[in-house]
């Protein structure tokens, strides 16, 4: 393999057998919630792990799928690892797959998953089976897939943590960046917030002057909080649920909102949680109670990073295509490695659109390029 076409010809021939994997991991169903579901996707991948010559172990979890951990590369390495950083949860229950079916239709794969991100856990197992193959992996490489992504990484994040100390850097296999593609250099963090309001009840026809809303009160914390939004600064507040009262007949005695907050640089989140913790209740009647807090920092577009992207860049000219880099306001899991300073490079896996949404999907043409500069990174190959 001394040139991108012998690279781009390699996956190639690995393309009839992704498809058949990508199809394989989208119809085993793995909500975060269920288990067993992601347990069954840690045991598919597992085996593919195995047989792309992959050492593996997995950490046994009580209250989520387990986590699986393949290691590739020198048993005696003189360079320090790179990390391959995945989820194979998904948002979708099980049972989604009779109403949107995986499906090969219009230069597409369509299925629950299938974007984010399944196919990209394809694709790095076919980047490293070319790489072995070839005898081009001359670094050992860390494989770290969690199962709790989707609802905040609350079991999987000490170890992703304490795995990524370890490593030169972080490839995420998130999906790019829409239809263009793009890789990810920057992610805003994300909070969230609980805002409770304690009012005081009463008939609202008879006795409505010794009443205390906890609604109305609710509705004027939600407008002043909403007032934190900075665009310029890249700061969002969302109150996206509500909830309170009983009866329309009665002043309402109870009343809370989540928050969802984005940020984009790490000096914003204490500030945020302090604007949080000051809410007053106008009527001092009402009581507020505010829990919560920052759950993923942000991944900031760090040197590192960027050196990353323009060496991906290039490659990706070597490759036949022009790759562009974008921030998103959605976290991942390489938020919490770029926030330990460790240079994070995100949307390193496929191309689509609709992740979260009925028409999720990937763009089958991208496979093969997406994947062979994948395969080019991890290696550091310096191609003709």
């Amino acid at each position: 393999m001394q040139t991108y076409r012998d690279l781009s010809l390699a996956v190639t021939r690995q393309r009839p057998e992704m498809l058949e994997m990508i199809a394989d991991l989208v119809q085993v169903e793995s909500p975060t919630e269920d288990r067993a579901a992601v347990n069954r996707c840690v045991r598919l991948v597992e085996k593919w792990i195995r047989l792309a010559g992959g050492k593996i172990k997995r950490s046994r979890q009580s209250a989520a799928g387990d986590l699986l951990v393949g290691r590739f590369g020198p048993v005696r390495p003189t360079l320090k690892p790179l990390m391959l950083l995945g989820h194979l949860d998904t948002v979708w229950p099980l049972g989604t797959l009779r109403k949107m079916p995986f499906r090969l239709r219009a230069g597409r794969a369509w299925g629950p998953g299938v974007l984010d991100m399944k196919a990209g856990i394809v694709m790095a197992v076919i980047a490293l089976r070319v790489l072995q193959q070839a005898g081009r992996l001359n670094r050992p490489v860390i494989f770290l897939l969690n199962s709790d992504e989707e609802t905040g990484s609350n079991h999987s994040r000490a170890l992703t943590e304490s795995l990524a100390r370890k490593c030169a850097s972080v490839f995420v296999l998130e999906p790019a960046q829409g239809i263009p593609g793009a890789y990810k250099t920057a992610r805003k963090g994300v909070a969230n917030y609980h805002l409770r309001v304690q009012g005081v009840a009463a008939h609202s026809g008879v006795d409505f002057s010794h009443g205390h809303s906890a609604v109305l009160e609710l509705g004027r914390q939600i407008e002043r909080a909403s007032g934190f939004t900075n665009p310029a600064r890249g700061i969002t507040v969302n109150a996206g649920v509500i909830g309170g009262g009983t009866r329309s007949n009665v002043v309402a005695a109870d009343a809370w909102a989540e928050f969802d907050v984005r940020i984009a640089k790490a000096v914003d989140g204490p500030r945020m949680d302090r604007r949080f913790r000051s809410l007053r209740a106008v009527d001092r009647q009402c009581t507020l109670e505010v829990a919560g807090g920052l759950n993923r920092p942000p991944m900031e577009r760090t040197p590192g990073t960027v050196s990353l992207f323009r060496r991906a860049a290039t490659m990706a000219k070597g490759l036949g295509f022009d790759l562009q880099e974008a921030a998103t306001g959605g976290g991942s899991d390489g938020n919490f490695t770029s926030a330990l300073g460790i240079p994070t490079l995100d949307g390193m896996g496929a191309v689509g659109e609709g992740a979260h949404a009925d028409h999720e999907s990937i763009l089958l043409d991208a496979l093969v390029p997406r994947t062979a500069l994948l395969a080019a990174m991890i290696g550091g190959l310096d191609l003709e």
